[in-house]
This record gives structure tokens, sequence and C-alpha cells, in this order.
């Protein structure tokens, strides 16, 4: 093999989709020469299924890398064609943002901004094996037979890995359609040690634009209001494109049932294990027969496109049957497909080989994001693409790793998951898997993680001058709710807020805390509140209305800090502790938790472990070391 151009990174960053750019942007602007390697230079951030960006639990996703000085939410605010907020009925924890975005412009400004980036170097290459020595990784070889040297890599993989593509009856290699798989890395991360499994997933077709009849379909107009992503966009103006609603029927169900038997997912051809949340179509009219209709939205690609996303309509029946059920559909009788759908086979490493800052424990200075850790979605994939880029910059200027808590960011909830929890099909994130979620909303993100974000070397001069004045607008609106107050003489003012007849003066912070009454009616009577814009209003509204609930949240938060804060030693040999069951030994062994806390989620180990462990920790702490 012949060497590369000699130069040595301090970042090597394998793959450049969601998980790889962030990584790479993170590892550049904290300092660090950075290696951004691709399989092919004009699919940098790629949208490879679903043209969208947010959604529920998702949009709080971008929403935190956005507040960390991450790009994602940035970038989706700059080429979007719609915006819908989700959950407006409901409360403040579950309320999200959703994107529809033109997707090859995300890609093209993802890239223009990669290749911007002063110590970030963009290349075209396909890594096939890591070298590694007794210090850990110490560069990437390449197909092309080129090495690059760097003492910290991130591996972004996607769905890339031995990739395998299912149309029908028919497969072949294939990391993307149009795109080949990556071969000889899975084998290299076998031969360290690591344990690969095999996950699934797939994607709709797409459909010719021209050819659907949108006059018999339901439109779907994006929000008057547009609320975007990212903090620094304090409003967003948009001509919105329009999304439409189509429905299957029984004659659509009946096809689909008449053709399973060429189906990869139901004749046994496909090994990997996909998403329940997110099924095929077949899978939905097998395991819902009750279900006469399932809805899709049609879905445009880009201002540029005539491409036609149909969501929630994933597919890996034979072209020809796909034609002729989407025919089936009303709206859809002529309708053409310019690319079929698919289903994918791919390899990732099971999760429970890495640590919480996304460091493997087998390879020191090896990191995964995204989908190689068993992970599905845009959002998923960026957010730990971020934590794998500033931990590997950290690294390598010997600095501790940022680690994110269960109670600071649904980031966190992510990686504690990955890290304790066994993977049995792609993880996606809900706001259900966060016990803390009325403290992690979308609109305090920026509260939460912009100080940190600062603190690691993320957050530029513009961004923490918008926070500050944010802040203190906050502050003092806060301030001027709890020192003005509305005396019984004020009768126009409690008759124009429905207060009836008051015996006593109550402050504003007491009126807000009413249901009926919104912080945009208390306006006239502070005047203060008029400067604070109105993301800062809507975080007094529910900081207010639901302080109650938030400080039993922060109370239980602090009862869960002291196991949090017990750290357990790697070297413990948990088959050596008497007490704990079996199973409870072999969990904890292969996870290797790095605290009590973090044991106690681990599946399988119950309330009386982590009492066993806790007394076992106390004396192994005492006793002498070799």
């Amino acid at each position: 093999m012949s060497v590369g151009y000699g130069k040595e990174y301090q970042v090597i960053v394998v793959g450049a989709g969601h998980a790889g750019c962030e990584a790479a942007l993170a590892a550049a602007r904290m300092g660090c020469s950075t290696l951004l390697l691709s399989m092919g230079l004009d699919v940098v951030a790629m949208m490879s299924c679903n043209p969208s960006i947010g959604g529920l639990a998702k949009g709080h996703l971008v929403h935190e890398v956005d507040a960390l000085g991450g790009e994602m939410g940035i970038n989706a605010d700059a080429t979007a064609v719609q915006f819908r907020r989700l959950n407006t009925r409901k409360g403040p924890a579950v309320r999200a943002t959703r994107a529809q975005s033109d997707r090859m412009a995300y890609s093209a400004r993802m890239k223009r901004v990669i290749e911007a980036e002063e110590l970030l170097d963009l290349k075209q290459a396909a890594v096939v094996s890591l070298e590694v020595g007794e210090e850990g990784v110490s560069g990437v070889w390449t197909r092309e037979g080129l090495f690059f040297a760097g003492s910290n890599v991130v591996l972004t993989t996607g769905t890339f890995m031995r990739g395998l593509i299912h149309i029908g009856l028919q497969h072949f290699s294939g990391g993307r359609a149009g795109e080949p798989a990556s071969e000889g890395l899975s084998d290299c991360l076998r031969g360290l040690g690591f344990r690969v499994g095999r996950l699934k997933t797939g994607t709709p077709a797409r459909l010719s634009q021209r050819s659907i009849d949108f006059g018999k379909l339901q439109e779907q107009a994006g929000d008057s209001q547009i609320r975007g992503f990212s903090f620094l966009n304090a409003g967003l103006e948009l001509n919105q494109l329009t999304c439409h609603i189509a429905n299957t029927n029984e004659r659509t169900h009946e096809i689909i049932r008449n053709n399973l038997h060429q189906s990869p997912l139901y004749t046994g051809v496909i090994d990997g294990i996909g998403p329940r949340y997110c099924p095929s179509i077949e899978d939905k009219v097998v395991r819902f027969p009750e279900r006469s209709s399932h809805q899709t939205f049609l879905e445009p690609e880009g201002r540029a496109s005539s491409e036609i996303y149909p969501s929630g309509m994933s597919t890996s029946l034979p072209p020809d049957v796909q034609l002729q059920f989407y025919r089936s559909m009303l709206g859809l009788e002529r309708v053409e497909i310019m690319r079929p759908g698919y289903a994918i086979e791919y390899d990732f490493v099971e999760p429970l080989q890495i640590k919480k800052s996304l460091e493997t424990k087998i390879v020191a200075g090896l990191f995964h994001a995204g989908q190689i850790n068993g992970t599905s979605g845009y959002e998923e994939a960026a957010a730990q693409g971020l934590v794998a880029g500033v931990n590997a910059a950290r690294r390598a200027k010997n600095l501790p790793a940022m680690v994110l808590g269960r109670d600071q960011a649904y980031i966190g909830v992510m990686i504690d998951d990955l890290t304790t929890q066994e993977t049995r099909e792609p993880y996606r994130m809900f706001t259900s898997r966060s016990e803390y979620r009325l403290l992690l909303r979308e609109d305090n993100a920026d509260q939460r993680l912009t100080p940190l974000g600062r603190d690691v070397g993320l957050v530029g001069d513009e961004r923490w001058q918008r926070f500050e004045t944010k802040q203190a607008a906050f502050n003092v609106g806060l301030t001027a709710l709890e020192q003005r107050r509305i005396s019984s003489s004020q009768k126009e003012a409690m008759m124009t807020l429905g207060l009836g007849d008051l015996s006593q003066g109550l402050s504003l912070k007491e009126v807000l805390r009413r249901p009926e009454i919104s912080i945009e009616q208390l306006l006239p009577y502070v005047e203060e509140l008029a400067g604070c814009g109105t993301e800062a209003l809507e975080q007094l509204e529910i900081g207010v209305k639901y302080e109650g609930y938030i400080k039993r949240q922060n109370q239980q938060v602090e009862r869960m800090k002291a196991l949090e804060e017990q750290p357990l030693p790697a070297m413990i040999d948990y088959m050596q502790i008497s007490g704990l069951s079996q199973e409870v030994k072999e969990r904890l062994a292969d996870v290797v938790p790095e605290t009590l806390g973090q044991a106690s989620r681990i599946q399988g180990v119950t309330p009386a472990a982590i009492a066993v462990l806790s007394i076992y920790l106390k004396r192994w702490k005492k006793e002498p070391k070799n």
C-alpha cells in the first residue's frame, strides 16, 4: 500500500452524513485540524429518506444541537420549504417543530459550510480499515491505498457498512440507492473485538409530481407564523410549499396482501431487524387488518424538483407492485414512480461497547456516532455526531470528555439509553423516553445548553451575546411579574382579565398562573415585557404556569444525583460480587456502567442489586489496590 499525503490530523471523521458533518464541524471549530472523508463529495449531508428535519422529540434534538453551537438547525432554517409546529394544543413538553426541507439545497448548503471551515479538509475516499496500536487508533486506510494519520477517529458510517438493498426478491450491494456499500470496515471492527449486528430500514418510492391529481387531495399548508429551529433566527419569512394528504383503501390493501410472497420482509430474505415505530406499508396492512385506510403525506422534495415523497409508505415490494398499489389510491390513478422504494440491511456496532462520551471501550481514540450505534433518523445522528466531535477534539487537547446527563438534554437521554439498554431495533427518540421531559423543552434548550457550548468553544460571540440579551430580558420580565400587583381598586383591569372581585391584590405572576390567562393579556400592565421578544415571553409563561411541576422534577433530579455522582471504576470484577444474581453480574460486566446511576438503568438490574452494589463500592474503595 502507498501512504497518503503525510499530513497528520488531530481528528478524522469517516462519513459525511448528518453525524459526520456535525462531528467534523465541531472538532474544527474547537481548533483541531480535522479531516472529513466521504465516499462521494456530491452527497454530503444527503437526506437518504424523508426530506424533513424535526418532528416529535426529534425537534428537541435539533434545538439542542443548535443551542450547543451545531449546524443542523441553521441549515434546516435556511433550506426549508414548509414549517409546522406539532402538538400546539398539548403541554409545552411535547410541542415540537418540523420543517419540510429542500433536499438538494440542504446538502449543497452544508457542503459549502464545511468547505469554508478553515481547519477542516473534505476529501473523497472510502475507508476500509483502521490502524490500531497499543495506544489506540492511529489512522485510517482507504480503498484507494491511502493512509491518513490521526489519533482520534469518529466513525459515522450510516447504512453503508455491508449495505444490502432489497427490492422485491432482488437484492444487491449498496449503501444507498445508486451508491456503493462500504466493504472491509465491518470485518476490521470484528477483528478488533467489537460485536457487530444487523439492522434494517426502508424508504418509499418517489413519485412524479406532474402525474398526481392534487385537485382530489386535501391540502396541508404550513404555519402562518413560522418558528424555526435556530435560536439565532428571531423570525423567518418563507414562501412555503404545500403538502397534500392521500389515503390507501381496501383495494390498495388487497394488492399488498396478494403480493406478500414477493416481499423480502415476509419471505425471510431479510435478516435485519427493522423499526416497529416506522413500519413499511406491508407491515401496516398485515399488523392492522382492521384498518381500512392509512394516511400518507405527499411532501415535495424541493423547489427545483418534481419528486414527491409519500411519507409513511416505505416498502420493499417489487416496483410493478408498488406502481399497482399507488395507482389504486385517489388522486394517484395515473401516478408514475421516479424511484422505487426499497429496504436496506446494514451492519451496526452494539452501542453497549461505547462510553457516554461515545468513545469506544475497546479502542482508545475511536468514536462511533449515528446509525453505527443502532439509531435511526437524521436528528439522532446529528446529535451524536456533535458529541463525538466535541469529545474527539477534547481528547486531542487532553481535556475531560463532555458528558450530558438525562436531566440536561434529550441528547443525554439518548446516549444513556444506548449505553445501558440492549439494541433490539433501530433506536428513535420519543418524548416518553425522558423522565424529565418538562425540563427538556424545545423552548429552553438554549438556557440548558448554550453556556456549556460556550465553555467547550462552540458558541461564538454573536450567539452568546444574543443569549445573554434574551436571558437579561427574561430575568427583567420575571422580576416585573413578581413585583407588579393588581389591587381590588383596579376595577377595569380586573374586568378585562376576568378576575372577578378581589378582596386583596394579586401579583401578576399569580394572575399568570391561572390557566385562562395568557402572558399577552398582561402586556398592557407590564411595560418590561414589551422588550422580551416572543421566545422569552414563551419561556416566562411556561415557567410561571408549570412552576410547581418543574420544581417537582428538579427535586427528582436532585434525588438521582446521589447515584449519578458515584463513579464505578472500570476494573471492578462484577462476577466476584456476592449477593448479585448471575444475570445481574453478566449484565453489569457486559455494559461496564460508568456510574451507579447508569447501572440502575440497565435492564434486569433491580433496586436490590443497586443496594448490594452500593455497599460493595464503599468496601472496595477502602481496600488497598495493587
